[in-house]
């Protein structure tokens, strides 16, 4: 059966590796079809999902159970050419009504549940992440609207086989326990190869330079949602680096670029502090080590840098270091270092300023030319290349 992403896929060794989609659409379908069967009563073999990336799937619905009072069902996830450690697993939603108006969602067995502070979600919920909750909670709120009811529903979402999984993840470090966590922020699954993913950066490149001489650049879709909330920054003509800033600044020497406007969430750009220039987790994970090391130079005690040590998320960190008083003056530890880091890269090729944020915290700093690049960015106003 054809899932909607048979033309989606990227080139490596002039070999096609196809796109695949998230846990997070998995539940999301899952959910649509449990919804439908219960208010219909009528067998629902597959369903229509439209996935926040604006990809329209088409997914299979296996192992339907249907009861008068509530309705279960699957769909398999499909990693794409570059399968995950989820690849293949079922991905259940059971759905039931409830008198209240609303959604509400919760995990079940092989889903994680959150046990320390400082992830996405609070402790005691569900390993259920933020776009995925949304996708669930849209897709049986159009059903209702589809069949008339006004009413609320219950969702839970299992994963027959996520415990044994979760022991192949970061989750038991982060203090996500009994499963693994439902994610993904564009309900689709690019494939990760090293070499396409490069060349798929530097292909965006070469197209923004056709605009203009001044690049913005995100990590990726969390950096590319803060800079929208800039008045008249034209977001659509950023580039997304994801984890290569090394790659993309060496290239970005080639290209000619005048200068580079980084904005990115300190979870990633912590590490460019310290000079790692690929901010996979596989290639370096100092987060912890580098926040309490400019934390200390910003006057941090003992107590307060053992505490740094042993956080697992840099939202967790920015909390202590609010609670110390210490974020501002660390921050501006921080800032310099990632500046220094950028500019080492390329020597005198060109400028690069960096906006740092969080998505919890919102703004935490900026390099001291900042704002003058992102004058280039404003509506029209890129210089050079070619019209």
């Amino acid at each position: 059966m054809k899932n909607g992403l048979e033309d989606y896929y990227v080139i490596k060794n002039n070999k096609k590796l196809r796109y695949g989609y998230t846990t997070g659409s998995c539940a999301a379908a899952a959910a649509k079809a449990a919804a439908r069967m219960l208010l219909t009563g009528e067998k629902v073999e597959n369903i229509d999902l439209m996935t926040p990336k604006g990809i329209l799937l088409h997914l299979e619905i296996l192992d339907i159970h249907q009861g008068t009072e509530e309705v279960s069902c699957a769909v398999r996830k499909d990693g794409g050419d570059d399968p995950d450690a989820t690849h293949g697993l079922l991905v259940y939603a059971a759905v039931c009504k409830k008198k209240e108006s609303g959604v509400d969602i919760d995990g079940g067995r092989g889903v994680g549940r959150v046990t320390k502070k400082g992830l996405e979600q609070p402790v005691g919920a569900a390993a259920i992440n933020k776009m995925p909750r949304t996708m669930i909670r849209e897709a049986v709120e159009d059903v209702a609207d589809a069949f008339g009811y006004a009413g609320g529903f219950s969702v839970v979402i299992s994963i027959p086989g996520g415990e044994e999984v979760a022991k192949k993840t970061f989750n038991p470090r982060l203090g996500i326990i009994g499963g693994i966590s439902v994610l993904g922020t564009s309900g689709i699954v690019v494939p990760m190869s090293e070499d396409a993913l490069i060349a798929s950066i530097h292909a965006e490149m070469r197209l923004r330079k056709e605009s203009g001489d001044y690049l913005l650049v995100t990590p990726g879709n969390y950096g590319a949602a803060f800079v929208s909330t800039y008045p008249d920054v034209d977001v659509e003509n950023s580039v997304k680096c994801s984890n290569y800033v090394g790659e993309t600044l060496d290239y970005a020497v080639n290209l000619g670029i005048k200068g580079i406007l980084f904005v990115a969430d300190i979870g990633k750009f912590i590490k460019v502090s310290g000079g790692i220039m690929n901010t996979h987790s596989r290639c370096a994970d100092s987060r912890a080590e580098l926040m309490t090391a400019a934390a200390i130079r910003a006057g941090a005690d003992l107590e307060t840098a053992k505490r740094l040590l042993e956080t697992i998320t840099t939202v967790e960190a920015i909390g202590i270091l609010k609670e110390k008083n210490l974020l501002e003056k660390t921050m501006a530890e921080i800032i310099p270092r990632v500046h220094y880091y950028l500019q080492h890269r390329i020597g005198e090729a060109f400028p690069t300023e960096a906006i740092l944020f969080s998505n919890e915290h919102g703004f935490l700093g900026e390099t001291e030319g900042a704002q003058e690049m992102l004058q280039h960015f404003r509506t029209g106003k890129n210089e050079g290349g070619t019209t």
